[in-house]
């Protein structure tokens, strides 16, 4: 094998290599949008929980504040 053919075929392993990557670059990236689409989901379900929950130091009901077994 002469050095032409083994440029050649360092060149080629160099585009194999590259077009892996670049799959994998592919995969992450739409890794991040899914999960950042999980997050800006759970963000607005947690507004929601503490707009619903009562302010602390709000007066309870008695009704509140019986035991969990009556």
């Amino acid at each position: 094998m002469d050095a032409h053919e083994r440029n050649e075929q360092r060149l080629t392993d160099l585009e194999i290599k590259v077009s892996y990557l670049e799959d994998t670059l592919d995969q992450l990236d739409r890794i991040i949008i899914e999960q950042q689409a999980q997050i800006d989901a759970l963000i607005r379900e947690l507004t929601h929980l503490r707009q619903q929950a009562p302010e602390p130091g709000t007066a309870r009901t008695l009704r509140d504040e019986l035991p969990p077994h009556y």
